[in-house]
């Protein structure tokens, strides 16, 4: 099958792999000169879908997804599915359809979870807003980059699922992260409560993939970038205002995220929101004695 895969960094790159691995006609364009490697390249997105059947984008938000449309769009043939597994604005996912449909050109939202080693590994889980037919067509490419596919619903709604499993997890992250530093200010050992959550009920993916992998050990090194992560957490925030929900909790880890954000700059990763708290509260989560 002919292939565009537009957005070749840390999750497209590994992904594109896969789909190249499974004999697969992939072709594939970067911002990035370095990114893709193993990757047949095009000089322009516009070269890259030239002749494709399906075009994949994993792009920082639904904008910049909404931009390589616009640039491509004059070039889709009728037919072509496109498939974005961005995490975007469903608001953005539904007009980027639209204009799509102006070409008699499909399109399914089909955000991932699993992070980096997810995609290198093709562990990711797909969460997938779209008509039954153009996701039963692009099953078969997902199955190759993933270990799982869920229907959640029509167009959008993958996206809007990607938001909630994500300001879960930022909420987790706040609130583990300031109960630990009560627990550090009592003489709890950072490591020794991070054993102790992991096999009770303050278990989560943050306390059992991240505190002892990038935190603990002071690494920060997490390939999501905290700028993503408040992305995120903003289009939670606005998905829940539209429907006139009060959520204060969440208005205020908004603000939190916000502040992380602009403290720590754009290339900060999502670990080194640990960072913020700590200064805020003038102690670090470390196993060594303040």
């Amino acid at each position: 099958m002919q292939i565009a895969f537009i957005g070749l960094g840390v999750m497209g790159g590994a992904m594109a792999r896969h789909l190249v691995a499974a004999g697969h006609d992939v072709t594939g364009y970067d911002i990035d000169p370095a990114a893709g490697v193993g990757i047949r390249r095009a000089a322009s997105a516009v070269e890259a879908v030239a002749d494709a059947e399906i075009i994949i984008t994993m792009l920082p938000h639904g904008g910049i997804v909404g931009e390589v449309v616009d640039d491509v769009r004059s070039s889709l043939m009728p037919g072509v599915l496109f498939i974005d597994t961005s995490s975007a604005e469903p608001w953005l996912t539904t007009e980027t359809a639209r204009r799509l449909g102006e070409r008699d050109v499909a399109m399914i939202d089909a955000p991932v979870s699993g992070a980096s080693w997810g995609a290198e590994s093709a562990t990711l889980v797909f969460m997938v807003g779209g008509k039954d037919g153009d996701v039963a067509r692009a099953k078969p490419l997902l199955d190759i980059m993933g270990k799982a596919v869920h229907h959640v619903g029509p167009l959008g709604a993958g996206h809007a699922m990607k938001t909630i499993n994500n300001i879960i997890t930022a909420m987790t992250v706040i609130s583990t992260t300031e109960a630990m530093l009560i627990g550090k200010a009592w003489g709890l050992s950072p490591s020794a409560m991070t054993d102790v959550l992991n096999v009770s009920t303050g278990q989560s993916f943050w306390t059992s993939e991240r505190l002892h992998q990038d935190v603990l050990n002071r690494k920060f090194e997490d390939g999501f970038k905290l700028s993503l992560m408040r992305k995120d957490v903003e289009i939670a925030t606005r998905l829940g205002r539209e429907t006139g929900l009060d959520l204060p909790f969440l208005e205020a880890g908004l603000r939190m995220w916000r502040e992380a954000d602009a403290a720590l700059g754009p290339d900060a990763p999502v670990t080194a929101f640990v960072r913020y708290v700590e200064q805020r509260v003038g102690r670090e989560l470390t196993d060594d004695a303040d």
